[in-house]
């Protein structure tokens, strides 16, 4: 037992150094799936499996800078989350409140909220804008953070916004929809300005989008992983990093 760990240590080392640089993504989006499976697994309580798949993230984001990964999105909290049980929602939001303030004060990356702030319960708001501020300057990793996030929401958010500037600037609304084009409504998406995913990852073992990123991914690489998101390791991550070296992308082609 006692050679199972340097072993697995070589093993690690070498699938990192198995990746070349150049083919490694810019732009990382994550399903951080499984905590309520983890936790009826281990007999835990659910809040004891969010909490633990909060500190993963926190060991994740660590791991993406080591790697140079530059943008990485985190699925925590749908619109449909918002909807659970008052006693399992104030608990998630409890944990992503948490973790939201440990992220803000270790500067570990630039942070910015992607959702519907205004769908969120009250106090997660403020947390969210407090450590946008505080992290502002922050340079290299930037982690976009999807709470209160839904795919359809954030297009009908998108044109809503466009059609919004466009009556203001007084064009005709028949004007708009003749010329509109993908690039316009990419433009007021909440990820406005930064690059499309190259690679999506979901943990848990199910292989759907849920609404993530539905504008953004469609042309994203993705990568399905058995471990549910608390089990998530370096190694699932340095796998499917290789699995998406290893591609040729088609962008549609």
């Amino acid at each position: 037992m006692k050679l199972v760990k340097p072993l697995y240590s070589v093993y690690e080392r070498n699938l990192a150094a198995s990746i070349p640089s150049e083919r490694l993504p810019h732009h990382v989006g994550v399903m951080v799936d499984g905590n309520r499976r983890w936790a009826a697994l281990m007999g835990q309580t659910t809040k004891h499996g969010h909490q633990k798949g909060a500190e993963r993230i926190i060991e994740f984001l660590g791991w993406c800078r080591e790697l140079g990964i530059d943008v990485v999105t985190l699925y925590m909290l749908s619109t449909e989350n918002l909807k659970r049980p008052a006693s399992e929602l104030g608990d998630l939001v409890g944990v992503i409140d948490d973790l939201l303030r440990e992220l803000g004060e270790s500067r570990i990356a630039r942070l910015q909220p992607v959702g519907a702030l205004n769908l969120l319960p009250d106090g997660l708001p403020e947390t969210v804008a407090s450590v946008t501020e505080q992290t502002a300057d922050v340079e290299g990793l930037h982690v976009n953070i999807a709470v209160g996030y839904g795919g359809r929401q954030e297009i009908v958010d998108s044109v809503r916004e466009l059609l919004s500037d466009a009556a203001r600037e007084g064009r005709d609304i028949s004007e708009v929809a003749e010329s509109l084009t993908a690039d316009d409504i990419s433009s007021y998406l909440y990820t406005r300005g930064q690059p499309d995913p190259d690679l999506v990852i979901r943990t848990s073992g199910e292989q759907r989008l849920s609404g993530f990123m539905v504008w953004q991914s469609a042309y994203s690489e993705f990568y399905f992983c058995e471990a549910l998101w608390p089990d998530f390791r370096r190694v699932d991550f340095l796998r499917a990093l290789r699995d998406y070296a290893g591609r040729q992308r088609r962008f549609g082609s």
